[in-house]
């Protein structure tokens, strides 16, 4: 049916979505302390769903918001996809450096997802986001109640739980999990390693603005760099590093290694022998030390997903290396 017709019979109608969703985010986030918090900010929207909604927000105040690559664009000119990652950042780590700002930051597409950087350029990963968020939450929200997370997100969230005296409770990869355990559970948080968090009171799913916003608003209300809060986090936790390996194998490799995975075959990944083996999603090897590693197929991709987290970066690029050589890959 032509739009004009079912416009005409009245199946179709237009409507806005932005002022009860700026009202939501006015009664989640300070905005007036935001806009007065003095801040530089950088943001790519990525060519996509996020343009013009943190300047927007923001307006009216001191805080300055630089907006990058604001114009739709669905071939996402310069990237592969709008993801908020490392690599597609170049734009992002430019804009920081050129306006001296405090703080850059990324949506993906769909804008539910973030990347970060600090006042230098350097890129925060998505663990370390959550880790901060789930901080801010509990020591300067004041929140209680169980923590959702996938099994590739942080095991900071685990002591940051047991430091907090509330539970964790692990889903396999993506959101359609973890969505509905936050229901299930009555959780306050919840978030994936791929960069999304939602918060009970708001909608058990991801919001990359949100989650832009209350980051900002820890930084302004504690008066410290994200560097600085990032420090604080690892005083608490101590120091976590992570990293991730996607393996372009044959399919009959593939299958090789994850019925290795299944046999057991895998009890020590180089110098780092195996304490436990958790199946909820793939294959995460426990090592001392809260040290870990993930070998799971990606269900999105042809490609097999290495994880690992450990006290230093070098140590997690150590793992992943052990475990490339341990597979055959």
């Amino acid at each position: 049916m032509p739009l004009a017709q079912a416009l005409g019979e009245g199946l179709v109608q237009y409507i806005e979505p932005d002022p009860p969703y700026f009202a939501q985010i006015a009664r989640l986030v300070d905005l007036p302390g935001l806009r007065n918090a003095g801040l530089k900010v950088v943001v790519d929207s990525m060519y996509g769903a996020g343009i013009g909604y943190f300047p927007a927000l923001l307006a009216g105040g001191n805080t300055r918001v630089t907006e990058l690559n604001n114009v739709r664009n669905p071939t996402f000119p310069g990237m592969h996809n709008p993801e908020p990652i490392a690599r597609n950042l170049a734009a992002l780590t430019a804009g920081i450096a050129q306006n001296q700002a405090h703080v850059g930051l990324a949506t993906d597409g769909d804008a539910d997802r973030i990347g970060l950087m600090d006042e230098n350029g350097v890129f925060i990963n998505q663990l370390q986001v959550f880790a901060l968020l789930l901080l801010y939450h509990l020591e300067v929200r004041g929140k209680r109640g169980p923590v959702v997370k996938t099994v590739t997100t942080t095991a900071m969230a685990h002591k940051l739980a047991k430091l907090y005296d509330i539970p964790v409770y692990e889903t396999p990869v993506g959101f359609k999990y973890v969505g509905p355990t936050m229901m299930e559970t009555g959780a306050t948080m919840a978030g994936a390693e791929s960069g999304g968090v939602g918060f009970a009171g708001h909608i058990p799913e991801r919001d990359g603005i949100w989650m832009g916003l209350t980051i900002w608003e820890f930084m302004a209300k504690s008066g410290k760099s994200l560097d600085d809060l990032i420090d604080e986090v690892y005083a608490i936790v101590g120091p976590f590093k992570y990293e991730r390996n996607d393996l372009h194998i044959s399919e009959a490799l593939k299958q090789q290694v994850l019925k290795a995975c299944e046999e057991g075959a895998y009890k020590q990944i180089g110098d780092r022998v195996v304490r436990s083996v958790e199946t909820i999603d793939g294959y995460k090897f426990h090592f001392d030390n809260e040290q870990w590693m993930m070998i799971r197929a990606s269900g999105t991709e042809p490609v097999l997903r290495c994880y690992a987290e450990s006290d230093t970066l070098a140590n997690a690029r150590k793992i992943l290396a052990d475990c490339q050589k341990a597979i055959g890959a």
